[in-house]
């Protein structure tokens, strides 16, 4: 170790020493702000992906403790000595080398928060939407129903999927606006709702139909298995699968709904995975066990760190078990996934992982292109939630590992491309898990070899900018400190 990192190490030590094991109160410490951005710069300097890249994360940027701890104090805010951290903080790229920038790290500072949205609970009103510009090139943001939660404020309310909404609290959503309108973890709001037409050029008009709709927020839990059921079309008895999030709380009912599969005897499987922003690796490898089943204790993906954690590499193999119980694997050597952009990491991740293994068949639009993974750090000595520092409960998700199938094959930042490109358009959308639904449909098809080759627009009815699930931070693919 060189002398200036040693110097480092020595002003962080006494913080150390100060660091025990957190309690659950609902009340937020007063951070101290040297406690705060000490944490972020040596977990950053240690775990994260691109440290090698960033000058201020150098090993041997500072030549004093004096040094270093004027730095730390030189911003405003930990989020801001966090975002001067990342690797082109932007949602650009830099088009010269073709470099991705990293889009998914992320700090928050309330971890408490952060542990229920890793696991499916949030506060939430209970409407999972997309987001769209009106046209190409516009500055006017729509928004269109995709599910409602069941037990949530919305399940109570008339609002049902595919309905359109171009307003909030009367203010109409725009690219500048929409993020502060709807992001918020804590306020309800109203939803000003629109009806879609088209002109006489088939261009497609938003028109306000005067009804509003306020809804409420409350801790909400979702089960991520969403819709399962068994479609029997001639001698094929298909299995459909809605799974809407990779949360390891929910793998023993996961498990159950290929149980039920499994009894039922079914040929084929679609999984539905259109709105699955990803979750835990760990997950993503049951599920792989679960549809396969033959390939048992061989590699499913690859985690590889940055060159100062390369020993941390981790390969996760496919399984037989979940804590104890036995998976239940259907043996499948086929499967049909239906995709959109939103589909993204950990469900990126089955695609990928599965690929070299067995036949997958992806219908739908390409997929979000999140090939790398995070985990949860902490501040205390090894990261972890033991012996947090109760002075804050500050928290980050730095991207820390890149993400490869068995074929050593990764690269797919544009996204995971489908066989059969089909858009989920608004003006269409059908109703979830019905055989007539046009993504569920065109699988159905293809599984029995009666599917029709339907007309494509290049474009979907409206340019997607982004959803729900990506807006409350559930766009990721992470890993527990334990699972190092």
């Amino acid at each position: 170790m060189n002398t200036l990192y040693k110097h480092i190490i020595a002003l962080i030590i006494p913080f150390l020493f100060l660091q025990s094991c957190q309690d659950n109160d609902d009340t937020l410490p007063e951070p101290t702000a040297i406690d705060v951005n000490n944490f972020i710069w040596r977990g950053m300097n240690s775990m994260y992906l691109w440290q090698s890249e960033i000058p201020d994360l150098a090993d041997d940027r500072f030549t004093s403790g004096a040094e270093y701890e004027s730095y730390l104090q030189s911003f405003s805010s930990p989020e801001n000595l966090f975002e001067s951290l990342l690797y082109f903080p932007s949602n650009q790229k830099n088009i010269a080398d073709n470099t991705v920038v990293d889009r998914y790290s992320w700090i928050v500072n309330d971890y408490l928060s952060l542990e229920q949205q890793l696991q499916g609970t949030s506060k939430n009103n209970g409407v999972e939407y997309g987001l769209s510009l009106v046209s190409s090139g516009s500055n006017q943001v729509i928004g269109y129903v995709r599910y409602i939660i069941p037990g949530s404020d919305a399940a109570t309310k008339d609002i049902k999927r595919g309905e359109i909404f171009y307003g909030v609290n009367g203010t109409r959503l725009t690219l500048s606006n929409y993020l502060s309108l709807l992001r918020s973890s804590d306020l309800d709001y109203t939803l000003n709702f629109a009806d879609l037409t088209y002109d006489n050029n088939s261009n497609p008009v938003i028109t306000p139909n005067g009804k509003s709709l306020t809804l409420t927020k409350t801790t909400l839990a979702e089960n991520p298995v969403f819709i399962k059921k068994v479609i029997n079309n001639g001698t094929h008895k298909i299995g459909y699968l809605m799974y809407n999030g990779f949360y390891d709380n929910y793998d023993l009912e996961l498990n159950d709904a290929f149980g039920y599969f499994k009894t039922e005897g079914i040929t084929d499987l679609v999984l539905d995975l259109r709105y699955n922003g990803g979750g835990s690796v760990l997950t993503a490898t049951r599920l792989a066990s679960m549809i396969t089943g033959q390939f048992t204790g061989q590699i499913f993906s690859e985690l590889a760190y940055n060159n100062k954690k390369s020993f941390l590499n981790r390969k996760y193999t496919f399984t037989s078990t979940i804590d104890k119980a036995g998976i239940n694997s259907l043996n499948l050597n086929r499967i049909y996934v239906l995709t959109t952009r939103s589909t993204a990491s950990a469900s990126e991740l089955i695609i990928n992982g599965l690929d070299p293994y067995i036949n997958v068949i992806q219908i739908g639009d390409n997929t979000d292109g999140k090939n790398v993974a995070s985990v949860t750090l902490y501040d205390s000595p090894t990261f972890s939630r033991t012996n947090a520092n109760p002075s804050h409960r500050y928290a980050m998700q730095p991207i820390v590992a890149r993400s490869v199938n068995a074929a050593g094959f990764g690269d797919y930042l544009e996204g995971l491309v489908p066989e059969y490109p089909l858009f989920e358009r608004i003006s269409t959308m059908g109703t979830l898990g019905e055989p007539n639904e046009p993504l569920l449909a065109t699988a159905i098809g293809k599984i029995t070899g009666t599917a029709k080759n339907i007309p494509q627009k290049t474009t979907a009815d409206f340019p997607f900018i982004d959803d729900s699930k990506t807006l409350r931070g559930l766009n990721l693919m992470y890993f527990s400190t334990e699972e190092q």
